[in-house]
């Protein structure tokens, strides 16, 4: 990871805790801020790289970890419930944010700073194949068994996923979209895309929430055990067989060991799902992130600096 991009992660999430505590901005801002990075950045971030994906077996082998993934994830949940004793809500959380990681607005961004930008794509194949889809069927799911939701329709997550801007914009760019386009075109979603990482973060910083459940530590030291170091030392031993190059390897385990979605931890909080328990997963698993994802970077012989 450059030097500058690291601090600039640092500086744009402490910025928005910071602004979230001297309530600078209106309380949807975080909401706000996420919109235009998933309608205007990531998109325009899609549609730069996105051309240039040479589309291959192993493309569809990318998609597969996430879903490989998640099966190790009902296990080792399942385990850990048993072992911990954990209540039916506290389960549903570990499924929910374990299975899901931060795979877009802090995976974009922070696999492009780390690996450059040949690797976005891949982690856009990560995420809308894997991570997006999980959350609208398994995630849909798990709500509905445990926070007495209905389930969805297979027509309402159809339409769901088909109507996620940066799918749309993947499709464009593996079709249509020249892999050199006019000079302006180019100029602007770079400009575009720029603001992707700075916007994501501030975002993110805004959201944060810190509160520690003290009976629950338990399923959060379990949770962000999972999350943090199993799935992707899982990721780390499946890539080699999946006969990947080192950028797409790299960019796969890096996915894998991002933490707990945001949008995950909300909707199980929504649902009244061990809600202190998922804001902590959510906060806490952030934080650490930026020490673990840089470590296993190195373990993968990333130059950091």
């Amino acid at each position: 990871m450059a030097l500058d991009a690291f601090l600039l992660i640092l500086l744009m999430l402490s910025l928005g805790v910071l602004f979230q505590r001297l309530r600078v901005f209106p309380d949807n801002a975080a909401e706000t801020l996420n919109q235009v990075v998933l309608y205007v950045c990531l998109p325009a971030a899609v549609l730069r790289y996105a051309p240039r994906l040479h589309l291959d077996i192993s493309v569809a082998g990318i998609a597969l970890v996430p879903w490989l993934l998640l099966g190790a994830t009902v296990l080792s949940v399942g385990a850990v419930t048993r072992w911990l004793r954990l209540r039916r809500d506290e389960h549903a959380v570990l499924l929910l944010c374990v299975a899901l990681g931060n795979t877009s607005f802090l995976g974009y961004p922070l696999v492009r700073a780390l690996l450059g930008d040949a690797a976005l794509p891949y982690a856009v194949i990560y995420d809308q194949f894997g991570a997006f889809l999980i959350l609208s069927t398994f995630g849909l799911f798990v709500l509905a068994r445990y926070g007495g939701d209905r389930t969805p329709t297979a027509r309402e997550i159809a339409l769901r996923i088909l109507r996620f801007p940066p799918l749309i914009a993947l499709l464009i760019g593996i079709s249509v979209m020249p892999a050199e386009p006019p000079v302006a075109i180019a100029g602007i979603l770079q400009r575009v895309s720029d603001a992707l990482l700075p916007l994501a973060m501030l975002a993110i910083g805004l959201s944060l929430r810190f509160k520690l459940p003290r009976d629950e530590l338990k399923p959060l030291a379990a949770g962000l055990t999972l999350k943090l170091l199993l799935m992707p030392l899982l990721a780390f031993a499946i890539v080699p067989w999946l006969g990947f190059d080192a950028t797409k390897a790299h960019a796969v385990v890096l996915e894998s060991a991002m933490p707990p979605m945001i949008t995950a931890g909300a909707l199980a909080i929504s649902h009244r799902l061990a809600p202190g328990l998922a804001a902590a997963l959510v906060g806490y698993g952030i934080l650490l992130s930026l020490l673990t994802l840089p470590l296993w970077a190195w373990s993968m012989g990333v130059a950091l600096f």
